[in-house]
């Protein structure tokens, strides 16, 4: 079944595929700080399948995540895929046995780690996958060689598109010289809009922009976004939470945005797809620019 907020926001591209704005966000189906099975392995389950239920068409998901947890789960609950399922991973980052994040970017690392997630969730292609940036600076021949790597695992057939993530605007430009580019994930929350010079050239260019962590990871206390003063008014007068009110507004910054908000939760699930019926009018926006 859709959801019949999913006739509310029309599909926006995603590279050569074309998605429902609000997607979902795997990483969050696994234990504590990313790490580990779930607690509850029955419930994350019916969280995908409910999702894609729902009309959720774009589920984004690593290798890493657990490691070797997710895309687990994710074939488990839904293989055979639906046929509009894009699923966009990421490559570059690698898990210790202590749950600790290191780079795993070498070339011949990025072509394994593509390799890897198509074994494990089942797939003779990938619709995407991001070259998740984690060393200081800018381009370099590094990158180029990185560059290289996730262009002729394209040639090969082993994924549709390239998308990058935690990447300047200088990353993005450089990159644009030798590929197109079907996606740009970067933090991007209200309070935290550094990402800004790279979502208006990938707006200019008619790139999907992703922004991971849009409720600053849920961080709480006096100083989170979701406790700003504006975001407390708004949600209140619109009778909505905070959290959708901060992924709404995510959605008008751009006509290019898509959103992968995660959790583990079927209830927090359908509150975040309820954004679809949220609709900020211009004092929210407003009242939301000011933080």
């Amino acid at each position: 079944m859709n959801d019949p907020a999913h006739a509310l926001l029309p599909r926006r591209p995603l590279g050569p595929f074309s998605v429902w704005p609000i997607g979902f966000g795997a990483m969050r189906l696994t234990g504590p700080d990313i790490f580990g099975p779930p607690h509850d392995r029955p419930t994350a389950i019916a969280v995908l399948r409910e999702a894609v239920d729902r009309g959720v068409d774009h589920i984004d998901t690593a290798q890493y995540y657990g490691p070797d947890v997710v895309n687990d789960l994710i074939r488990e609950a839904l293989h055979p895929y639906p046929p509009q399922l894009v699923i966009v991973t990421k490559v570059g980052a690698a898990r210790d046995s202590r749950g600790g994040i290191f780079a795993a970017d070498e070339p011949e690392q990025l072509r394994r780690g593509i390799e890897d997630n198509l074994r494990s969730l089942g797939v003779d292609r990938l619709a995407a996958v991001n070259l998740r940036l984690m060393r200081p600076g800018g381009p370099d021949a590094f990158f180029d060689d990185q560059l290289s790597s996730m262009i002729s695992a394209r040639d090969d057939g082993l994924i549709a598109s390239i998308g990058l993530s935690n990447v300047s605007l200088e990353h993005l430009l450089h990159a644009l010289r030798f590929t197109d580019i079907a996606c740009v994930q970067n933090a991007f929350h209200p309070t935290n809009r550094d990402a800004q010079p790279v979502l208006d050239e990938c707006t200019r260019r008619a790139i999907a922009f992703v922004p991971y962590a849009p409720l600053a990871s849920g961080a709480k206390g006096p100083g989170a976004v979701l406790n700003a003063p504006p975001m407390v008014a708004v949600a209140a007068r619109l009778e909505c939470t905070p959290a959708q009110i901060a992924l709404a507004w995510a959605l008008t910054v751009s006509p290019n945005t898509l959103l992968i908000p995660g959790t583990s939760s079927v209830p927090h699930l359908r509150e975040n797809l309820e954004v679809a019926n949220v609709e900020l009018d211009g004092e929210a926006v407003r009242q939301l620019s000011t933080l």
